[in-house]
């Protein structure tokens, strides 16, 4: 993975951290970038095993959303524990 890819991955997954503290809550740029970032695993993981396809042929986009639904999920499980 070339730098690009990695400011990409980063971007992407501080917006899903950031939409996803709309929903369940939180605040900080560190934790709007972690659990964006682990979110878009989580997130990707959930949709292929549920075989859900969101449809969104911008990759970006999809990306967001997939990334977005994963954090979501993280910040609920955190919620959870703590």
């Amino acid at each position: 993975m070339d730098t690009k890819n990695i400011i990409i991955a980063l971007v992407l997954g501080l917006v899903a951290g950031w939409l996803a503290s709309f929903i369940v809550g939180g605040y900080g740029i560190v934790q709007y970038l972690i659990s964006g970032v682990i979110g878009s695993f989580v997130g990707s993981f959930a949709l292929n095993k549920a075989g859900i396809n969101l449809g969104i042929q911008n990759e970006y986009i999809r990306d967001i959303v997939t990334a977005t639904i994963g954090a979501i999920i993280v910040m609920i499980i955190a919620k959870i524990l703590t």
